[in-house]
């Protein structure tokens, strides 16, 4: 039996928790190790936030170059939520953000895998150069 639809609340810099995040982050990332994301709330321009009731189940965050250029990172959403728009929904919300506050553009990387959801945001593909600082493990 399925039960209601979920009905999301979506939030602008709310607070949030380092538990709240790395719980969300441990459900939707395979290799994640908790991580303390107080500078990366605090350094962002924005991030944008889903709710379903108290649950924090989306997150992705814009930093930026301080002028005009932001970088989208981490749309990250709970495994039993995803396809059904929240992902596109937080990406959204994020460059409404970085449009109403002026910037000119906002980029994305993102792995082959993705580009399908990265276009359907509304992202065109470009060239770019990436250097890796660290191994993977």
């Amino acid at each position: 039996m399925v039960g209601p639809p979920t009905v999301l609340r979506f939030e602008v810099g709310p607070r949030t928790s380092n538990r709240a995040l790395n719980t969300l982050y441990r459900a939707s990332w395979p290799r994640h190790r908790r991580f303390d994301f107080t500078p990366v709330l605090q350094q962002s321009l924005t991030y944008i936030c889903a709710f379903d009731r108290k649950e924090l189940v989306g997150f992705v965050y814009l930093a930026w170059d301080g002028a005009q250029h932001a970088f989208l990172l981490e749309p990250t959403v709970v495994p039993r939520l995803r396809r059904q728009g929240v992902g596109k929904e937080l990406v959204r919300r994020a460059v409404e953000q970085a449009r109403d506050r002026g910037l000119e553009w906002v980029h994305v990387d993102f792995e082959p895998r993705l580009a399908r959801f990265y276009r359907s945001c509304g992202f065109v593909p470009t060239r770019a150069g990436l250097i890796l600082l660290r191994e993977r493990r």
